[in-house]
């Protein structure tokens, strides 16, 4: 029987009943219903659909579950093709959905590069294989992921890469950055641009500061990201490309930012769960934790309150994850020979709770907004809303339960997390990627209600 079918005799109709509607796409926040046919949003009723949903199949929820858009992540690494022993595109969509990902987007510093047409190709197909979470992947600005020459981005795009991105490898050269900026003006895709003067960081492992001298670690400067945004605001005004700043993380980047933006400057930028929730005591007070070494790396209290204030006021315009998988062996040695980085798919919408929505700083609208529904406007998905007609990728969250994070149970590859042990608030429970099931914690209601 055809599909259409199907939906007009109500045997692919779901209704989501008496949770509390999350959508900043139409200022809703109303506890109701949600009506699902296919793989789209049929109805969003504060207070009820009514008796029209008779031949659906419901999930009967409480006040205390967000149905919300689900979530989109602007920065990942899926490390597929060529280093499959730390994560897959496979493992890395699953461990996306149990964290309330509908769709991520996975970044080029994979072996090969993602930096032709073929390997666009390969990500894409290997995404479509997949059944958590929708993978989209970031092109190189160059070849090999050095300076030498730029990829051919008009081709990785038409292949169906989302964005160009120096991550991983920040692009140094003032001159290539600003070819690439201009080409990305052309294709109108955004150009994502790590800011790191590596001449400032080179042989560092954690932020330079009082914590990195008492641990006789080498520091990197925040200087070191603040230089190299500059310039890069510099040239998104010269070349008025879609500039978007990756993993915002000192004090100083906010406030340039912040100018920038009060000026008319057409950027946009994000910030980690990492960077809002850890400072560089935890370097420390972890015992050279291997997992905590990322780049940027965690940055001093002052910096973390100012990453808060600028998710506040919408200075950063949203949250990434910078998902990071390593395998356990190449994490197990001295804190200065580690690779940079961190998991991040299952904990970052826990940590947004426990960290900006518990103490106030966001509301639990503004902290879908910034999950989901300003991500998916950067990156010109149609996601990010509740809309009937909308796909329906949607996330339902337990916005009260409470969790300890235990790294033996996370479902990425990898299990390089800081926050093991840590209790956090908030916990996905289900997750539709186009009206399919790609993630269910909901097992008290499986079978479905009919």
């Amino acid at each position: 029987m055809h599909p259409e079918a199907n939906v007009a005799q109500g045997r692919s109709r779901l209704l989501l009943r008496g949770g509390r509607l999350l959508d900043p796409s139409q200022g809703l926040d109303a506890v109701g219903d949600l009506l699902i046919e296919g793989d789209r949003i049929a109805d969003v009723r504060p207070g009820g659909v009514g008796s029209a949903t008779s031949s659906a199949r419901v999930i009967n929820l409480s006040p205390t579950h967000a149905v919300m858009p689900g979530l989109v992540d602007l920065h990942s690494h899926l490390r597929e093709p060529g280093q499959e022993h730390k994560e897959t595109i496979a493992t890395g969509s699953t461990s996306a959905a149990a964290g309330g990902f509908t769709t991520v987007l996975c970044m080029p510093n994979t072996d090969p590069p993602i930096d032709t047409a073929a390997v666009v190709c390969l990500v894409l197909r290997r995404a479509a294989e997949a059944t958590g979470a929708r993978v989209l992947p970031i092109a190189a600005g160059t070849v090999g992921m050095a300076e030498e020459r730029l990829s051919e981005m008009a081709d990785l795009v038409e292949a169906g890469a989302v964005a160009i991105s120096d991550d991983a490898f920040p692009l140094q050269q003032s001159a290539t950055v600003r070819r690439a900026m201009e080409y990305c003006r052309m294709l109108d895709v955004p150009f994502i641009v790590h800011c790191e003067d590596k001449s400032l960081t080179s042989g560092g492992c954690m932020h330079e500061g009082p914590v990195s001298t008492r641990l006789g670690l080498k520091g990197m400067p925040a200087a070191a990201e603040e230089i190299a945004l500059a310039r890069n605001l510099m040239l998104a005004r010269l070349t008025g490309a879609r500039v978007h700043i990756a993993h915002v993380s000192t004090a100083g980047s906010v406030e340039m930012l912040r100018r920038a933006k009060a000026s008319g400057l057409r950027v946009t930028a994000e910030a980690c769960p990492h960077h809002f929730s850890l400072t560089d005591e935890a370097v420390a007070e972890s015992g050279y934790d291997t997992s905590t070494k990322v780049n940027p790396p965690l940055r001093s209290a002052a910096d973390v309150e100012a990453v808060r204030q600028g998710l506040a006021d919408g200075t950063i315009d949203c949250i990434a994850t910078d998902h990071a998988p390593h395998a356990a062996e190449e994490k197990d040695v001295e804190y200065q020979y580690a690779p940079f980085g961190m998991v991040g798919f299952e904990t970052a919408l826990a940590l947004t709770i426990t960290h900006l929505v518990e103490p106030g700083i966001l509301t639990p609208l503004q902290a879908v907004e910034r999950l989901s529904t300003i991500p998916s406007r950067i990156a010109r998905l149609s996601a990010g809303s509740l809309r009937p007609g909308s796909t329906a990728d949607v996330a339902v969250v337990d916005l009260e339960r409470r969790w300890t994070v235990d790294r033996a149970r996370l479902l990425s590859r990898s299990k390089n997390t800081p926050f093991h042990g840590m209790e956090l608030r908030g916990a996905p429970v289900l997750t539709l990627v186009a009206g399919r099931v790609a993630h269910n914690a909901l097992t008290d209601q499986l079978p479905f209600e009919e």
